[in-house]
């Protein structure tokens, strides 16, 4: 059910992600969402795109690197507490968020969306759907 994340090594240069998201838009790969992380010479960029196996293969053909990560993806109720209450299902679970980002859209009301990695997917997904949060999965992502 996990959400599949393209990890992307671009350097730290002036247009270096203006060229990665020109190549993914002339190829009409439409980014759900994107997280971005540096150090002094390379960024790590972060994307849930609709279709993955076309991400990928034009990120290939481009010359980029990258990795794909399962994640977890969740619906949070946007109200005070939301992420709180997502936070403490997993921390009661003994699952460690290693890093999250936020991602705008979305067909359910009153929702905010977050990516999640931690290290057991599946186990994260099961403690918080038994907490009737929702989960979403890669399907849902592409319509988001």
């Amino acid at each position: 059910m996990s959400i599949k994340q393209i990890s992307i090594f671009v350097e730290n240069k002036p247009g270096a992600l203006y060229g990665l998201t020109g190549v993914l838009a002339q190829n009409k790969v439409d980014l759900r969402a994107l997280s971005l992380a540096e150090t002094s010479e390379f960024g790590i960029v972060r994307i849930i795109v609709n279709d993955v196996y076309k991400a990928t293969t034009v990120l290939k053909d481009a010359g980029y690197v990258h990795s794909i990560t399962p994640v977890v993806g969740v619906a949070i109720p946007d109200v005070p507490g939301g992420l709180n209450r997502v936070l403490q299902v997993l921390a009661n679970a003994n699952i460690n968020v290693e890093y999250m980002y936020a991602f705008l859209g979305g067909k359910l009301a009153n929702s905010a969306y977050m990516i999640f990695r931690v290290q057991n997917v599946d186990a994260a997904e099961k403690a918080l759907a038994q907490r009737e949060i929702k989960v979403l999965d890669q399907d849902q992502m592409a319509g988001v």
